[in-house]
């Protein structure tokens, strides 16, 4: 289902894209992360903030 509101559609890729992914074990990570969750590595890298919209 398309957002069609535009402050709406900032909140819910910031809910989907914000984050950070351990590049060990592919863990998704909150942003502020320094650590990884689940393996507890500090190799991590942002989420590709690619968002393909449906037609």
């Amino acid at each position: 289902m398309p957002v069609l509101d535009p402050e709406l559609s900032k909140i819910v890729e910031a809910r989907i894209l914000d984050k950070k992914v351990c590049r060990r074990c592919g863990a998704l990570n909150p942003p502020t992360a320094t650590r990884c969750r689940r393996c507890r590595s500090t190799n991590l890298r942002p989420k590709k903030k690619k968002l393909a919209m449906k037609k």
